[in-house]
């Protein structure tokens, strides 16, 4: 295979197994979908935002009890909100003046799960 580096520059890429790499292509997602989930992925990458949702994930609360929770200004706290919902990964609901913040739905409390599982079996 051959692959553009540079508008000048090519580099011949040597595959060991051909068959392989070609049902693994087949099989990749779309490029719109690695960037989503690479996004998920950055988003849970934020000491701050990982507090966030998994504070989240035990109930579901406003932005005054979050930022006493994780510590941070209520002004940070709505930043990261903005975020993760801009991201899908949290919803929220109006009751009268407060506004209270939940996870999405059980895949982000799933991925969070696991996400959690492997980080305590690092240590």
């Amino acid at each position: 295979m051959v692959v553009k580096v540079a508008a000048t520059r090519t580099v011949h890429i040597h595959t060991v197994n051909p068959k392989t790499v070609s049902a693994v292509k087949r099989r990749m997602r779309p490029n719109e979908t690695m960037v989503r989930l690479a996004d998920t992925f950055s988003a849970l990458g934020d000491p701050a935002r990982a507090k966030i949702l998994y504070a989240l994930a035990q109930e579901e609360l406003c932005v005054c009890d979050l930022a006493e929770v994780v510590g941070v200004t209520e002004s940070a706290v709505s930043h990261q909100l903005r975020v993760l919902r801009a991201l899908g990964l949290v919803k929220y609901r109006r009751d009268g003046r407060v506004v209270y913040y939940s996870l999405a739905d059980d895949h982000v409390r799933s991925l969070l799960a696991q996400g959690l599982d492997h980080a305590e079996e690092r240590r």
